[in-house]
């Protein structure tokens, strides 16, 4: 059908690179898809915006990268950026990883990587 309108997307598409600000590598190492992170206690009431304030909100209760980047809908790298700025400021806390990880936490991060 020539010239028929598109409808508007609901949901437009943002380049990855414009949520980091075009940084590729988290500014602290070591994130890793199972690491478990929580908001700190005062960061609701931080002026984040966009990714920032929805990471902080989903971190409420202890939450994996990789269910953080399923969430967002986001790459992996791109969520482990803003993670990792998140953590330097002060606004997100990692938690104490296990040395094994339980099966059920494997299967479900799992299940959010095939996701993406």
């Amino acid at each position: 059908m020539r010239g028929a309108a598109r409808p508007p997307d609901p949901d437009p598409v943002v380049r990855p690179f414009m949520l980091t600000g075009g940084r590729t590598h988290p500014v602290r190492d070591g994130l890793r898809i199972e690491t478990q992170l929580s908001a700190a206690p005062a960061a609701l009431g931080a002026p984040l915006r966009f990714e920032s304030r929805r990471i902080v909100e989903l971190c409420q209760a202890p939450v994996s990268v990789a269910d953080l980047a399923s969430a967002l809908g986001a790459p992996l790298g791109v969520v482990r950026v803003i993670v990792a700025d998140l953590i330097t400021e002060g606004f997100v806390l990692v938690e104490d990883t296990p040395v094994e990880l339980p099966a059920t936490l494997i299967e479900r991060i799992r299940d959010r990587v095939r996701a993406l």
